[in-house]
């Protein structure tokens, strides 16, 4: 079965791909059939330079598991952004500075300050390299490197949706006024640009080796 396009990002657009020494470029790739329960991805690091015969347009599938792990063609506008960690992946005494932290800035806004943080300061929604992973659908669990132990970063986050659960859209990316859907593109839906969907609208967060990019990465969902 023939591996499907996902992503390919060059280094020169986003300041956050730390490409090993030598690549400027990471293609990513995955089998669009659960292995067990999402698509497993395989990471390439190449050298633009050295990519010279391209395909207009990508192979399609003989069959796929579901329509959802067929990505529709984008063009990335990367946008730099900062965020800090889920919740559950602070102490209890910062959590609840926080907690406290966010009741008059939520009253502003209408919205709960227990989930204040998450949903408006802590983890960018969308598709994203780098940052943290939101926890909202399982506890955060270690992620040691398979090969030498050391802790795992996440490389690149590919997700459902890409808006936010706050009705201020605090995160919304800033948007080309200019840039329209591409016209066959009958069904375009802003808040699902790739129309790829993970389980039933998650992320599949693609986490390295800090130390060594090169050791085999780990998939997680949430």
């Amino acid at each position: 079965m023939a591996m499907l396009p996902v992503a390919q990002l060059y280094a020169r657009d986003v300041p956050d791909l730390r490409a090993p020494e030598g690549t400027d470029l990471l293609q990513v790739l995955w089998c669009p059939f659960d292995h067990p329960i999402m698509p497993r991805t395989a990471l390439f690091w190449r050298s633009a330079a050295t990519v010279t015969d391209i395909l207009g347009t990508p192979p399609e599938p003989p069959a796929m598991q579901f329509d959802g792990y067929l990505p529709e063609p984008c063009l990335l506008h990367p946008e730099q952004v900062t965020e800090y960690p889920d919740h559950l992946e602070l102490s209890t005494e910062l959590q609840e500075q926080l907690r406290q932290w966010s009741v008059p800035q939520a009253a502003e806004e209408d919205m709960d300050p227990q989930t204040y943080y998450d949903c408006v300061l802590s983890n960018a929604p969308g598709w994203k390299v780098g940052g943290w992973p939101a926890w909202d659908s399982t506890d955060p669990s270690p992620r040691p490197c398979p090969e030498c132990g050391t802790r795992m970063e996440v490389l690149l986050t590919i997700a459902t949706f890409e808006e936010g659960d706050d009705e201020g859209r605090s995160w919304s990316p800033y948007e080309n006024p200019a840039a329209e859907p591409s016209p066959d593109l009958d069904h375009f839906d802003p808040g699902r640009p790739t129309a790829v969907q993970i389980g039933s609208g998650y992320r599949q967060h693609l986490s390295i080796c800090p130390a060594a990019p090169e050791h085999p990465h780990i998939e997680l969902m949430t």
